[in-house]
């Protein structure tokens, strides 16, 4: 729900988000989830493409951050040894970083999703 005045702030706080129009009454942005800064109806829209990107991409660094750990962590303990597939302890130990970095560089493009 999307609006500025007092007697719309019970309504913004009932709403599943709740968003204010910044140029409005200070009671509705006390009260709603989202302050628009701007006046401008459009903004709403904006926002909820980017809380879709920003989901999507969470899922998106869980998946990747998972995928890694499930299979370095085994590599490294030595779960494939019978195989001769060993990864180094120093090699595991450097991916936990790697995948720290690479998912925080993969958020990064949200800007361009946003």
């Amino acid at each position: 729900m999307t609006r500025d005045g007092v007697n719309d702030a019970p309504a913004l706080a009932q709403a599943g988000v709740g968003i204010a129009i910044g140029a409005g009454i200070d009671v509705a942005a006390v009260t709603a989830d989202i302050i628009l800064v701007k006046s401008n109806p459009i903004d709403a829209v904006s926002i909820l493409g980017l809380s879709r990107a920003t989901y999507k991409k969470m899922f998106q660094n869980l998946a990747w951050a998972t995928g890694c750990n499930v299979f370095a962590i085994p590599l490294a303990a030595g779960a494939l040894y019978s195989l001769d597939i060993l990864l180094s302890s120093a090699v595991g130990a450097a991916l936990m970083p790697l995948s720290t970095v690479i998912v925080a560089i993969y958020a990064r493009f949200l800007r361009a999703e946003g």
